[in-house]
């Protein structure tokens, strides 16, 4: 058993944007120090797209232990407080076999959850998140921001009216909990163990290279069956088993992929503007690393 107050353990996290190399990168560094990888990408944790959310290959997966892919249904929340509810005891599972944790992936909040610590936060039902959903569509931004300014104006006072998801977080909280948001975030942090040390690397390409992954890679999914797992998993969308507000449906390349099945896009059409946004959201994950990491 391994005494969690005294010996210092070595944690790894690899972040770096999508189609950077990050697990190839875990993969190889898993192999080196007998090693876990642990998914930290918020598509990747949820089954159903495994292929057009570029999870590790068959291949990849018998050559070393992967942990928290296609980990949870699609309708399953999961904020960066929900996955390191999660993770933390699986880092002392893997520690307590004697064994290295890798943490890799793109989603940067989730990664800075598990380093510095999180305020407490609520759980946030399913009905209240569907019912904030349909009220913000409803009212638009401008009205929707103040309907919260009026009952939390210090939470929405910091936002720009058109941070809608950061409004909609406000008043999810608000309604669950009648309670503002700056109230819970003013908790005192659920700190990681002070004996885990975290050896970060970043992986960044030159940008043409980014982006020719960006692009090469698309291609390579719709040759492995990423246009048929999507047309599936639509099915599972029109028949409701999957909320139709869930994250998947977000998933780079499913928007542009859904048009083309339903006629709206070419298949050339569909590709390029895919391509284009990987590479939009690439740059942007890249801004969010070199300014928080």
């Amino acid at each position: 058993m391994v005494d969690r107050q005294q010996d210092t353990h070595t944690i790894y996290i690899i972040g770096g944007p999508t189609a950077s190399g990050k697990s190839a990168r875990a993969l190889e560094l898993a192999l080196e120090k007998n090693g876990v990888v642990i998914n930290c990408d918020s598509m990747q944790i949820y089954e159903g797209l495994p292929k057009l959310t570029a999870q590790p290959s068959e291949e990849d997966l018998s050559a070393a232990p992967h942990e928290l892919y296609s980990h949870l249904h699609p309708n399953e929340t999961c904020s960066a407080g929900n996955w390191r509810e999660i993770v933390e005891p699986l880092i002392h599972k893997v520690l307590e076999q004697g064994k290295t944790p890798i943490i890799v992936g793109g989603s940067g909040l989730y990664i800075k959850a598990l380093i510095e610590g999180l305020s407490p936060m609520p759980d946030i039902p399913q009905e209240i998140r569907d019912a904030t959903v349909a009220m913000q569509k409803k009212l638009g931004n401008p009205a929707f921001y103040e309907a919260l300014h009026k009952r939390d104006p210090e939470m929405a006072e910091r936002f720009h009216p058109f941070h809608t998801a950061r409004l909609m977080r406000a008043w999810e909280v608000l309604e669950t909990t009648g309670m503002s948001l700056s109230v819970w975030q003013e908790k005192e942090r659920i700190a990681p163990p002070e004996n885990w040390h975290f050896e970060k690397e970043l992986i960044i390409p030159e940008r043409s290279v980014l982006h020719e992954r960006c692009n090469s890679r698309f291609l390579m999914m719709l040759e492995n069956g990423a246009l048929e797992e999507v047309e599936a998993f639509n099915k599972r969308v029109e028949e409701g088993e999957v909320h139709h507000n869930v994250p998947l449906l977000k998933a780079l390349g499913y928007p542009q992929l859904v048009a083309y099945i339903r006629g709206k896009l070419s298949k050339d059409e569909a590709i390029e503007q895919a391509q284009a946004r990987t590479r939009q959201y690439a740059k942007q994950q890249i801004t969010w690393f070199r300014n928080q990491y």
